[in-house]
């Protein structure tokens, strides 16, 4: 792998641009993308039907809509779909295009006469550096992205909501890299976890040795290592608090409850530590959804745990590396 120094992409070999079939978890995936905005959404959907959904916060700068109702305890077991979308807070106004999607095709809670989709949001803020602040995720293109879903070669990269996503943001704007988004599914004897991670962070990513792989750089293009610096007391180079986030959604294809789904998206965060130095910090808005069939043969709830934190960690690196340079 060879990095460039005046890139803000991370320079790899030949790597597919799809990932594993996610029909066996009954999702599908889609994307919708403004690269001159440097910005777009991205919805995973029940391919026909609802998923169990639970929820953990990393991040305390988080932009999100619906989070509540993912509690252990809440009335409504089942979501329709999860939306991660660009463009900050503005872009949770986009969520209504998943609605209309999934209320023309009567998918959701019933009510009365008509039905009423469950379908949690989280944003990452791309609206600096690379593209236009005013560009924004719209309605219209969370239901293209509805509509283009699909649950094979999914794309990966600088697409959907990891557009505008950079990461290593410690020396400011000129020393960043590019993120992105990755998807990746780890698989055990009788169960299969599948992750779907949008990075956009603060911190530097790390492969599977502890290599810095992207992240934030000197003015030679050399890596600063951002843990180690902030740990030295270093001054940042500029980075704007409340930027920087990391969304998440893990899928098993075994079922779950709400309580041990919650317990493997924290789990799974072990992983956003391990890839992402440091995550979950002030600035992040790391979020990290968890989804399993409402009914279905079961799993060790500590499998579970496990297999979606390598599923993680393998999609963290391939959001960088597949993401591609914005200059």
């Amino acid at each position: 792998m060879r990095l460039m120094s005046g890139d803000r992409g991370c320079q790899v070999g030949p790597l597919r641009v799809v990932t594993t079939d996610l029909a066996r978890f009954g999702l599908a995936v889609g994307h919708a993308t403004d690269t001159a905005g440097a910005t777009g959404c991205t919805v995973v959907r029940g391919i026909d039907a609802p998923h169990r959904a639970a929820v953990a916060v990393l991040g305390r700068a988080t932009g999100s809509r619906e989070l509540a109702l993912l509690e252990p305890g809440h009335l409504v077991e089942r979501v329709d779909a999860v939306f991660l979308t660009g463009g900050s807070a503005y872009g949770l106004d986009a969520t209504a295009g998943v609605m209309r999607w999934m209320e023309e095709r009567r998918r959701g809670f019933a009510v009365g006469p008509g039905v009423v989709p469950i379908v949690p949001a989280a944003v990452v803020f791309d609206l600096l550096p690379l593209g236009r602040f005013d560009a924004r995720p719209t309605a219209e293109m969370a239901y293209a992205a509805c509509e283009a879903a699909t649950s094979q070669d999914i794309a990966e990269g600088s697409v959907g909501a990891g557009t505008g996503a950079t990461v290593g943001k410690l020396a400011g704007p000129t020393g960043l890299m590019k993120g992105g988004l990755g998807i990746a599914v780890a698989e055990g004897e009788g169960c299969a976890a599948a992750a779907i991670a949008v990075v956009n962070a603060f911190g530097d990513v790390r492969d599977a040795s502890g290599a810095i792989i992207a992240g934030a750089r000197d003015a030679q293009g050399r890596f600063l290592d951002s843990a180690a610096a902030i740990a030295k007391g270093l001054p940042s180079g500029g980075f704007i608090a409340g930027t920087n986030t990391t969304l998440v959604v893990v899928a098993l294809d075994a079922a779950y409850s709400r309580l041990e789904l919650q317990s493997i998206a924290r789990s799974a965060t072990a992983a956003m530590h391990r890839h992402i130095t440091p995550a979950g910090t002030a600035s992040d808005g790391d979020i990290v959804f968890a989804l399993s069939p409402m009914e279905g043969r079961r799993a060790p709830l500590a499998q579970g745990e496990q297999l979606a934190a390598q599923a993680l960690g393998a999609a963290i690196e391939r959001a960088v590396r597949l993401a591609t340079s914005a200059v």
